[in-house]
C-alpha cells in the first residue's frame, strides 16, 4: 500500500480488494483513527459520490439516535 502525499490534516491511502471482497485498512490509518481489532465501522455508499467510512463511534451514535438510547447493549 502506498500513502498518497497528504495535505495538512487530510490523508489518503490506496487499498486492494481481496478475492473475498475484503480490504486491509493501512496501519497508519488504523493508528491515526484508533481503529482496533473487533471495532465496528460504518461503510456508507452513494452511487454517484462513492464510499465513505465515518469516524469510529458514528455507528453507535446512529443507533442511539435511531432507537432512543446510547446505542450500546446494557
Amino acid at each position: 500500500m502506498k500513502a498518497l502525499k497528504p495535505m495538512k490534516g487530510k490523508h489518503a491511502w490506496t487499498v486492494t480488494v481481496g478475492t473475498k471482497g475484503q480490504i486491509v485498512i493501512p496501519k497508519e490509518a488504523r493508528e491515526l483513527f484508533h481503529i482496533e481489532p473487533g471495532d465496528t465501522l460504518l461503510l456508507l455508499g452513494d452511487e454517484k459520490k462513492g464510499l465513505a467510512i465515518p469516524q469510529k463511534g458514528v455507528f453507535e451514535q446512529l443507533l442511539g439516535t435511531s432507537f432512543g438510547g446510547e446505542g450500546k447493549e446494557e
